[in-house]
């Protein structure tokens, strides 16, 4: 089958389409014909080794394997592992790729991390969901349930974790500030946030307002500012986000805070949220209802997924970024 991979770390020049062997189908697994995958920020901290303990992951001098670029996938079921049930040849589906790389003619993928695609979604805005659809609904819940109304503040509003994080929030009876450059206003705006912060204009980590919860994406304030935000039993829910360097990367504030969060009455939570089928279930009702909707910056064709990566990497996306694969792949 065709992938876009790489087999040495750096930048997107080192991405090549080339024919590599079919992944084999496992008993627990569903083989899926790609009709769309999407880039996250992990895909390109990854490819650059980026911090440097990403390589522990992967391999340190260079990857173990070729690996094949694509966080997230949504097309049609093709095969169904002998211990699967809830999925059939034919269903369409979406799912987190678990590093196996989206940007394939065909990945096989647990079936444990995948969903059956929200009704009337198009491949592409399913395959803008999965990894950060459910990261955002992992830190909405951070630090359990929350009374209609409890206030949540998300830092990184307009990127692909925090444009479902703001719906999100809102659809379980959050009243949402976001925080955003000034480009993406409209965009927070349109998803529901009922207030919207410009942080060229405003530092909202220090304006003197206080938040149930924070959902803090990436970014560059410290720990010790964000907790400043918390009420005194509030919630940090710490996403990594695409800050580049240091030996943690976007990970840093969020392990900070894990370490520190037993001795504290607040609750300082790491984000890591995974795909799974449950979650694919909660967000496709989201998106079914009207209360969520995939915000994608830009669709990509697959012969362009370099200049896809180097989008990804160069800018600020709002939204999501998508890549499209024919019927044909």
């Amino acid at each position: 089958m065709k992938a876009w991979v790489y087999r040495r770390y750096g930048p997107p020049e080192n991405l090549s389409f080339e024919e590599i062997e079919a992944p084999r189908l496992q008993p627990n697994e569903i083989a899926v014909r790609v009709r769309a995958c999407s880039l996250n920020a992990a895909d390109w901290h990854i490819m650059l080794a980026d911090p440097f303990l990403a390589r522990l992951a992967v391999g340190l001098r260079k990857p173990r394997k070729p690996m094949i670029i694509g966080s997230d996938v949504a097309g049609v079921v093709d095969a169904v592992g002998d211990d699967v049930v809830g999925f059939s040849r034919g269903d369409s589906v979406y799912a987190e790729t678990m590093m196996r790389g989206g940007c394939a003619e065909v990945i096989t993928i647990p079936a444990s991390r995948a969903g059956h695609m929200p009704a009337g979604s198009s491949f592409e805005e399913a395959a803008a969901v999965p990894m950060a659809g459910v990261t955002a609904l992992t830190a909405v819940r951070a630090g359990g349930k929350r009374e209609p109304g409890h206030t949540v503040l998300v830092n990184g509003a307009s990127g692909g974790v925090g444009t479902f994080a703001v719906q999100i929030a809102r659809a379980l009876g959050g009243t949402v500030t976001a925080v955003c450059r000034t480009e993406a206003v409209d965009l927070v705006r349109s998803l529901g946030a009922d207030h919207v912060i410009d942080y060229t204009v405003e530092n909202a980590v220090d304006a003197g307002r206080s938040y149930d919860l924070v959902v803090n994406i990436g970014g560059s304030s410290p720990l010790r500012a964000l907790r400043r935000t918390l009420t005194d039993h509030g919630t940090l829910a710490a996403v990594g986000g695409s800050q580049r360097g240091g030996l943690l990367g976007p990970g840093s504030v969020a392990m900070r805070g894990a370490v520190l969060s037993p001795f504290t009455s607040q609750h300082l939570a790491k984000v890591d949220g995974k795909g799974n089928t449950a979650d694919l279930a909660t967000l496709a009702q989201l998106i079914e209802s009207g209360q969520v909707r995939p915000a994608i910056d830009r669709v990509f064709e697959l012969s362009q997924t370099p200049d896809a990566m180097r989008y990804l990497e160069e800018g600020h996306p709002k939204g999501k970024i998508v890549i499209t694969v024919d019927e044909q792949g």
